[in-house]
């Protein structure tokens, strides 16, 4: 009996070839009832509670539990349209803020005016009492058309927030709107015929739409992260259009060779489809280590990778033989002329065949000169630094942004970091004892030089257990300084002033700085564990795929150079700002701490889509009894066409991404794209062939493959161009 894993896409196949009417009408039902789901279940976004983490976790639970939360603040920003604003006009424009400000609905309390020391700028802080700034937002724009000569702007965590949910929301329309007509032009070089080309970018689209609506449910247990939809749409196109492509193509080989249709969907079944479950297992594989790490953000994406992969391997084994069975030879009608006789004259593997040449023929040079490259475009990752997101890293193209940074800039005395310690007393503790401990927290703070104390620095809940001192710091939030002040505090300060009244009462040090040091204290001890989680989850999926100890080891080490080259990349751009101007951001010095992580597990994901099609060719070829090295140019050179278009639409939907404002995205974008041209050129194209030519017969220890009975092999003289039958 053949290969269990071939057997469950040939059955899957075979059904849906015999039965083809019911397997679209299946997936229509299946498509319309998740976006039905999407309509009428309400999707639960991740709240604050979703992330708390270690000490900082615990001391926002006490600050909650005492009803401390810091309330919506908004700033009314007064100045100048051109230098120092004129005084009296400047005093009455935030008067008029602050007076109808009181009277505006959502409004708590309205502070003074106050005046920056070098009188340029006036500023109005406003509490709100929900996180509805439309009344205050009136009030600035009346006050504003009053007085012209001013800038009278606003900006807080609602309007900020409200920004960058907007500024989001316009990227992925650009992102959709361009994707798609990208991807169906690559399609169309790809296969030269509008039906062909259509399909998979059809069930890419179909597959995204599915899982959006299967999120929603999902969301009531796994809180959706704000970003999840973004990921879905990246990773669905991608693999939704390059399972597509495995199966389309080899399709159309064997019905070049002379085989009816329905032989030629139940051969790239067993083939083509089985590479797709290899590899959607990979990738799933892959995207759950991200559950290694035990945050909210990360669950949320892996949760939405692997459904969307699911889904397309599902549409790719079932949906797609059914249209292929149904459109028979006219999934290649209506032929684009230009394009038909280009993909007929080039066929497989034209341009790779010049480069595989060479290394084939001198596999230790090939291999040492691109190991070079591959180390020169890594070591800048060994300087990598990582911290959360701060103000620094929104587009300024977000006017509140702007506003909030003109804040900072006027008023840098409220603009730095601070922590908080937090303290709960037991029923019946001593207050007296628990205010002189935090007096002495703020006196010893102070001394250190890190910390700046307020006026007013300890607030205190209603029922009198829980206070909360609050202790400013003279840095920027992203200032490396930062975290060594908090470790200062929690292990030294703290426990030399508080460990008095420890018997009465718990006490934790939270704040926004303190959360981002504990996620990275967590993203960093985990690393590691994701690390040998994926690659070890991945090669054991090698080792059952192809029976090969050596292939296993092999695929890991090239996984840790495209890795290697991901970070590397990284760091040049948007740590050291290379490139930059050319797109359009501010290099704030390092990068967001949680996107090294998720680049690692879709880059392994995917990379191993291509990686598993191309081994899968190269062993059916030693088991019909081609020697490695043979093999190894021949299979290379049968999937080189079609690993050039899956690269392709991956680097492309991605560089798409690298063109949004949000860093994030951009992030991602510019990692993913780099990452994945150079693994499918340099790595997969020069690094592995040289790999496996030098290997030899090595490669398949402990067995050399043999086809098993009722296998599909490939041909001894496999068709390079779709005749026109």
């Amino acid at each position: 009996m053949g290969n269990p894993l071939t057997a469950i896409p040939m059955r899957a196949a075979t059904w849906s070839a015999r039965h083809p009417w019911r397997a679209i009408l299946g997936w229509v039902a299946l498509v319309a009832v998740a976006v039905g789901l999407a309509v009428s279940i309400p999707t639960v976004q991740t709240t604050d509670a979703d992330y708390r983490l270690g000490e900082s976790g615990r001391a926002d639970e006490m600050v909650e539990a005492g009803g401390l939360e810091d309330p919506e603040t908004e700033n009314v920003l007064v100045t100048g349209r051109s230098g120092v604003p004129d005084r009296a006009e400047a005093e009455e424009a935030a008067e008029q803020v602050a007076a109808a400000a009181a009277d505006a609905d959502g409004v708590a309390r309205v502070g003074d005016p106050v005046w920056n020391q070098d009188r340029s700028a006036l500023l109005v802080q406003v509490e709100l009492a929900d996180e509805d700034a439309d009344g205050l937002s009136e009030v600035t724009r009346q006050a504003q058309a009053d007085h012209p000569g001013l800038e009278v702007r606003q900006a807080g965590s609602v309007t900020v927030d409200a920004g960058i949910d907007e500024q989001v929301e316009q990227d992925l329309r650009a992102a959709e709107g361009i994707s798609l007509p990208v991807t169906l032009v690559l399609m169309l070089l790809a296969f030269g015929a509008l039906v062909a080309a259509g399909l998979p970018v059809l069930l890419a689209a179909t597959s995204v739409a599915a899982t959006i609506g299967v999120m929603a449910p999902l969301s009531h247990l796994v809180h959706a992260e704000g970003t999840v939809s973004s990921m879905i749409v990246l990773i669905g196109m991608a693999v939704g259009v390059d399972y597509s492509l495995f199966y389309l193509k080899r399709e159309r080989e064997e019905r070049a060779a002379g085989r009816s249709t329905r032989d030629a969907v139940e051969i790239a079944a067993q083939t083509s489809g089985h590479s797709i479950l290899v590899s959607g297992g990979a990738v799933i594989a892959a995207m759950a280590g991200l559950f290694v790490v035990d945050d909210a953000t990360f669950d949320s994406l892996a949760v939405g990778s692997i459904l969307v992969v699911a889904v397309a391997v599902l549409g790719s084994i079932t949906v797609l033989p059914a249209l292929l069975v149904k459109l028979g030879r006219w999934v290649d009608r209506p032929r684009v002329p230009g394009l038909w006789r280009l993909n007929r004259r080039i066929g497989r593997g034209g341009i790779s065949s010049r480069v595989l040449g060479p290394v084939v023929r001198h596999p230790r040079v090939a291999l040492v000169l691109s190991a070079v490259v591959v180390a020169l475009l890594a070591a800048p990752a060994f300087a990598m630094r990582t911290h959360s997101a701060t103000l620094e890293t929104l587009p300024a193209s977000i006017e509140e942004v702007q506003t909030l940074r003109a804040v900072e800039e006027h008023f840098p005395g409220d603009a730095g970091a601070a922590a908080e310690v937090v303290v709960r007393a037991r029923s019946g503790a001593d207050r007296d004892a628990v205010d002189a401990a935090l007096a002495d927290v703020a006196r010893q703070a102070s001394a250190t030089g890190e910390f700046v104390v307020g006026d007013d620095p300890v607030r205190t809940s209603d029922d009198g257990l829980t206070s909360v001192l609050t202790l400013g710091m003279p840095f920027e939030e992203s200032d490396e300084r930062v975290d060594d002040a908090i470790r200062t505090l929690r292990q030294d300060v703290v426990p030399a002033t508080l460990g008095g009244v420890d018997a009465v009462a718990e006490h934790a040090v939270g704040g926004g700085p303190a959360a981002n040091l504990d996620f990275a204290d967590n993203q960093d001890g985990r690393l590691l564990l994701v690390v040998g989680f994926v690659l070890l989850l991945t090669m054991l999926i090698m080792v059952v795929t192809f029976r090969s100890v050596v292939l296993a080891v092999v695929s890991g080490a090239l996984n840790l150079a495209s890795v290697g080259v991901a970070f590397g990349v990284l760091t040049l751009v948007f740590q050291e700002g290379w490139g930059s101007d050319l797109l359009d951001f501010t290099s704030p010095g390092f990068v967001i701490d949680w996107l090294p992580l998720f680049v690692l597990v879709v880059l392994v994901g995917l990379s191993m889509d291509y990686h598993v099609f191309v081994l899968s060719r190269v062993r059916e070829h030693v088991a019909r009894g081609l020697p490695t090295r043979l093999a190894v140019e021949k299979g290379i050179a049968d999937t080189a066409g079609v690993v050039t278009s899956a690269a392709a639409v991956m680097v492309s939907v991605f560089a798409i991404f690298a063109t949004l404002s949000m860093l994030e995205m951009k992030t991602m974008g510019v990692g993913l794209s780099a990452a994945i041209l150079l693994d499918a050129t340099l790595i997969r194209l020069v690094l592995l062939p040289a790999l496996l030519v030098l290997l030899g017969e090595r490669s398949w220890w402990p067995a050399r493959p043999q086809a098993s009975r009722g296998e599909v092999v490939a041909e001894p003289e496999p068709a390079y161009a779709l005749t026109s039958r």
